[in-house]
Order: structure tokens, then C-alpha cells, then sequence
């Protein structure tokens, strides 16, 4: 069984929503990513949504592209990350993986090559930001013989009949993107959460988790109540960009996630 499909099964066995964090691979460097992870893992993540550096991140705020950017200039490429991952499993860190990726890097690396080699090093799924269902089908084949899960996104524009059809596509779990426009920090989150989560499920028994803008220990109480897990980004990478290679960088990193964390594994009061 793939770990996504496992992680879940796990998290309702204990009626628990999960934890997602975005991070992205080789920002300070890829050395770095590899002990994040694990430390990550010990914070309480459930699944880590690691991103591979892309020149052109279209679907990305500025504190995502920043940090896509630093990867870059400091020698991540597709190839490296992969290996980095390969790292991360050596360094017993069994939490699912999923890359964030866009399609111009693994169009370069060769479609099935990559998906091959993403398997081989330990991914468990695949988030493409370009990539809509009925443009799927070149790698769908691939995607199953490796147990690979496909996830695609739903954003608050989709109509009833798009959900449907990204619904029969989809495997692993569905991400709806909580708000229009780019990954960012807010204040406060959309009202349209609940009814959209509610759609969704309507076509689709998979997992639904919700990210993009959610950046506070009260966005991650409030949004859990209706999803299945929920994606904290840019509020980490934020703090990953602020403190760099310095010695506390995995401490600091690892206490603001467990704040972020924590909403999701306090026990339930009863009346």
C-alpha cells in the first residue's frame, strides 16, 4: 500500500486530521532538506509536500519563488533531489512524500524516467501545478505500475461538472487551493472552505485537504474542522529564508511547526 493511502488510514484510525508541510528541496541546501525532514517528521508532520526548484514558479507567491531561487543558485537540480530523498529514507524517515513540482523539470528529465527514479528514491505521489487531468494521460500508465498517486488541485473558480472530472483522475487525496491567485500568508481565511469541501465529496471518497495562505495555529483549527488535513507552506519557508545556514535553523524550524501542529493533536473535550 502506498504511505499516502497508509498515512490516512492511520489518521482516521485515530480520528485525527493530518498535518502537510511544504518545504522547498535545497533551500538553505539540499544537506539541510534532508535533516529538515526528519526533524519535520519528529514536529509532527504527516506528509511532506517538498518542492523541486523551478526558474519560473507561476503558481507561487514571492516568499515560494525566493526560496525556489536560493535552491538554484545553490546547485539543486532534479537529479540532486532525488538523491536527497533517497538520503531521507536512509535516515529512516518513513513519513509519505509527494513532489511539488511543475512539468518543464521532469519534461526535461524524461516523463517516465523521472517517474521511475522518483520511485526508486522514495516519493509517494506527484503535485504538478500545470498539470490538468485530461493532460495527464502520458504518464498515467507509469504512475499506476509504480503505486504513484496522481494529485490534482481543485481552486474555488472550479465548477461542479470540473470537480468531477479531476475527481475521476485523481488518486491519493485532492488538494483544494483555499483561496484564487498565488501560495501566500493571510490574515484570515475564505468563508467558501466548507461549502467547496462539501462538493468535493460529493464526487470523490478521496481525502481532502486544504492549503495555500494557511499560516497560523487558528487557520490550521479552523480549517481541520471541515478537511482531512491541511498545508502549511510559506510560513515555514518564510522562516527557513529569515534564518538561513545558522546553527538554530532546525530547532526554530521544528517549534514553529509543532505550534502549527498542535491544534490538530489536542485531545477532544467532551461536554
Amino acid at each position: 500500500m502506498n504511505r499516502i493511502d497508509q498515512k490516512f488510514a492511520e489518521l482516521r484510525k485515530k480520528n485525527q486530521k493530518g498535518f502537510i508541510a511544504y518545504i522547498c528541496a535545497g533551500d538553505p541546501d539540499l544537506d539541510t532538506t534532508a535533516e529538515l525532514a526528519v526533524a519535520l517528521e519528529k514536529a509532527g508532520v504527516d506528509i511532506l509536500e517538498l518542492g523541486i526548484p523551478f526558474s519560473d514558479p507561476l503558481a507561487d507567491g514571492v516568499v515560494n519563488q525566493e526560496a525556489s531561487q536560493r535552491a538554484l543558485s545553490r546547485g539543486a537540480t532534479v537529479d540532486k533531489v532525488l538523491k536527497t530523498i533517497q538520503k531521507i529514507r536512509r535516515m529512516e524517515c518513513t513519513m509519505p512524500i509527494v513532489l511539488y513540482t511543475y512539468y518543464n523539470p521532469i519534461f526535461h528529465y524524461g516523463l517516465e524516467k523521472f517517474i521511475h527514479d522518483a520511485k526508486q528514491s522514495g516519493v509517494d505521489g506527484f503535485l504538478n501545478l500545470e498539470l490538468p487531468p485530461e493532460e495527464a494521460g502520458g504518464g498515467e500508465r507509469a504512475m499506476k505500475k509504480h503505486e504513484l498517486h496522481t494529485i490534482f488541485l481543485v481552486a474555488p473558480t472550479s465548477s461542479e461538472e470540473r470537480i468531477r472530472k479531476i475527481s475521476k483522475k485523481a488518486s491519493g487525496f485532492i488538494y483544494y487551493v483555499s483561496r484564487e491567485g498565488v501560495t501566500g500568508e493571510r490574515s484570515s481565511m475564505e468563508n467558501s472552505i466548507e461549502s467547496m469541501v462539501r462538493t468535493i465529496r460529493k464526487h470523490s471518497r478521496l481525502p481532502v485537504v486544504v492549503g495555500f495562505g494557511i499560516s497560523k495555529p487558528e487557520h490550521v483549527r479552523d480549517v481541520a474542522k471541515v478537511a482531512d488535513a491541511v498545508v502549511v507552506g510559506s510560513s515555514i519557508v518564510k522562516k527557513i529564508g529569515e534564518i538561513g545556514k545558522k546553527p538554530n535553523l532546525i530547532a526554530d524550524i521544528s517549534k514553529h511547526v509543532k505550534s502549527l501542529v498542535e491544534p490538530l493533536r489536542r485531545p477532544k473535550t467532551t461536554k
